[in-house]
Parts: C-alpha cells; sequence; structure tokens
C-alpha cells in the first residue's frame, strides 16, 4: 500500500486552484491563530502553513511574503470596523459619539471578531512592521473616510483623536484586562465615553 502523495510545490494544480477559495480561506484562518498564540514575530509562513494544512508553498503564492499574509489577515477582521463612516451617516451629527462608540464596542463584544482583533493588536504593540499595516489599513481604509464623512475643520485630526480614545479604552478593556473597566457593562462604558468622541468629532 502506497503513502498519500507528496503536496507539490510551486503553482497549484487545475485542482488546487478549484479548491482555492478554500485553501486562501484556510490559511487566513491560520494566520489569524498563529498571530493571537506567537506574535508576529515568532509566525512563520511553514507555521501557517502547517496548521492550515497546505504547502508554504501555497501560502506564498496567494499571498507573497509573511507581511502580506499579515496585511490579509488584518483586512479580514477589521472588515466589521471598517463599516464605521456608514454609521456616521447614518443620523445627525449631534448624536454621532453615541452611535460610533456602540458600534466600536459592539465589534469588540463580539467573540467572533475580538478574537482576531486581539491578534491584530497585540502583533502591532510589539512589531513596527505588524504596526505599519494596521496603520495603513486604518489610515486608508477607515480614518479617512470617517474625516470625509465629518465634512469640519481639522476633519483628520478629529477623527485620529476619537480613535485614540476608543482604542485606549479597548486595550485596557480587552487586552490589558485593567479591572473594573474589563468586567464594566459596556452600556455603561458607552454612557461615558460618547459624549468625549462627541467632542472630538464636533466641537468648535
Amino acid at each position: 500500500m502506497t503513502g498519500a502523495a507528496p503536496r507539490r510545490r510551486g503553482r497549484p494544480s487545475r485542482t488546487d486552484s478549484a479548491d482555492a477559495p478554500a485553501a486562501r480561506d484556510r490559511i487566513l484562518a491560520a494566520a489569524r491563530e498563529e498571530f493571537a498564540e506567537r506574535g508576529y514575530e515568532k509566525t512563520s509562513v511553514r507555521g501557517i502553513a502547517k496548521a492550515a494544512e497546505v504547502d508554504s508553498a501555497l501560502v506564498h503564492h496567494y499571498f507573497g511574503t509573511k507581511e502580506q499574509v499579515f496585511e490579509a489577515s488584518v483586512e479580514g477582521a477589521v472588515g466589521p470596523l471598517l463599516n464605521a463612516p456608514g454609521t456616521i451617516a447614518d443620523g445627525p451629527l449631534d448624536s454621532v459619539g453615541e452611535r460610533l462608540a456602540r458600534f466600536f464596542f459592539g465589534v469588540w463584544e463580539n467573540p467572533a471578531t475580538r478574537k482576531a482583533l486581539l491578534a491584530i493588536v497585540r502583533s502591532a504593540v510589539n512589531n513596527e512592521v505588524a504596526a505599519g499595516a494596521f496603520r495603513r489599513l486604518i489610515s486608508a481604509q477607515l480614518l479617512r473616510r470617517v474625516a470625509a464623512q465629518l465634512n469640519l475643520p481639522d476633519a483628520e485630526l478629529r477623527a485620529e483623536l476619537a480613535a485614540a480614545q476608543l482604542v485606549g479604552i479597548a486595550m485596557l478593556r480587552y487586552v490589558i484586562k485593567v479591572e473594573p473597566l474589563a468586567s464594566a457593562n459596556p452600556d455603561e462604558i458607552i454612557a461615558r465615553v460618547a459624549p468625549v468622541i462627541q467632542t472630538h468629532l464636533t466641537a468648535p
């Protein structure tokens, strides 16, 4: 009885190509797990490939370098957050702080999205390459779009200050887990934070 045929390296075959969406999804899911468990520096393409049960050449074929794999996993993980500009547009500016805070913490409180976000934040905090990838995505696809919705003087600075407030709270609550913030009711946090976000975004 012969063993299983070894995986082929290089470009995927027609059979592999037909399974490309599933393979890409497995690779991205494995990448998020590896970055969450090991951080950016200790994660390798080989480790991601092993976790996804594919050849490492397939990871390189679909995504390129480790940094590019990280960027792809970041984009998928923060996808829900990229809907924030629509949240701002979905109502009057005088209540935007509450809407944005509720949207932001709703994403973080969802276990399905929190795990992926934690993986990215931890990697970005500890590695400049990971931080750069995260920064490029957030700046280009989130903060600038939020600023465009405001249509106010210093809109980009306003959006960045609001984001700094929210991300800082997320770090203390979900990453560092400082009490009593870590176990506080999300509605209580939103009630206290929303007026501050409102000030950043719309105050003269």
